[in-house]
């Protein structure tokens, strides 16, 4: 088995590139970054010197993978032409940015019918990926990662079949993958807590998407009850889910070479992202897998 990304969602204030610094100060191995502000639909030009540094300092700081997250303010699925076609530029600018900082999956929430119902709405996703790949053939090499979301109300992505649906549709295969939010499964019904539920799952990972299909996982403990549909992230151990359901995860050799980031409550200082990496690091059974700055922390 090989050595594990861990790490955790960071700040890109200052520049995207200084969420590279946050990661190391971590000693963490992977990072997840916006590359503009995720709250405003339009950002700023790519900052070229950025880019630059964050070709110089990922290698430099041992940072081995990352991955982008794209706008809250998306929605793929909406019936409202307008907003659709907004989400879509929103999307593409996405896709844009990450392949300018040679990030090669974008992290996307499939989006809300709000009503036009899941067959609409996921048609309506998959063809704004289709429009969007056909006008970024220079981005071949970045993926969209379709989240599993917790199931609320009219979104979509609240199971696997509905992201097996959605992948149908799309066109370039290559181009379209799944993100895995340990909180949003247990949320959404899929029994992560114990090592028969964590079979369980994984056996229908494999049914609807295949395992090549996941290019990174979020790792968040759950404050709400199985199937609860609350999205609510709290931090490892402390949940629903506890810490022997993110066991079963770290020491499954299926997923060597993908990441496992957090994206629990912290502040400024990251002593909180130290204490769940801490955390995950003392559930993995063979500590030569453990990132070589997080093994010297516990000791090892």
């Amino acid at each position: 088995m090989g050595l594990l990304l861990l790490g955790a969602h960071m700040s890109i204030a200052g520049g995207v590139s200084q969420a590279l610094d946050r990661a190391a100060s971590v000693q963490s191995n992977a990072v997840q970054v916006f590359t503009k502000n995720n709250r405003q639909w339009a950002g700023p030009p790519i900052n070229e010197e950025d880019v630059a540094r964050w070709q110089e300092q990922m290698p430099a700081l041992g940072i081995q993978y990352a991955v982008s997250h794209a706008s809250y303010l998306i929605n793929l699925a909406s019936p409202k032409d307008d907003l659709w076609a907004k989400s879509r530029a929103a999307q593409k600018d996405e896709l844009v940015r990450a392949h300018a900082y040679a990030i090669p999956h974008v992290v996307l929430h499939p989006g809300s019918h709000t009503g036009a119902g899941d067959d609409f709405g996921i048609a309506r996703i998959a063809e704004a990926l289709n429009r969007i790949h056909d006008e970024t053939p220079e981005c071949a090499d970045t993926a969209t990662c379709l989240e599993i979301m917790a199931g609320q109300g009219n979104v979509l992505g609240r199971n696997l079949e509905q992201l097996r649906a959605i992948i149908d549709q799309v066109e370039d295969k290559r181009r379209v993958g799944v993100c895995l939010d340990t909180c949003h499964a247990y949320a959404t019904g899929y029994d992560i807590r114990t090592a028969e539920g964590y079979a369980g799952f994984m056996a229908e990972v494999e049914r609807w998407l295949g395992l090549d299909a996941v290019k990174v996982w979020h790792f968040n403990d759950s404050k709400g009850a199985l199937g609860s549909n609350l999205d609510r992230h709290v931090h490892i151990g402390e949940g629903e889910i506890g810490a022997e359901g993110f066991g079963h995860i770290l020491n499954d050799a299926r997923w060597d070479g993908t990441a496992m980031l957090l994206e629990t409550p912290k502040e400024d200082t990251l002593e909180e992202d130290a204490m769940n990496l801490a955390r995950l690091c003392a559930l993995v059974e063979d500590g030569a897998r453990i990132p070589p700055g997080l093994r010297s922390q516990q000791g090892e």
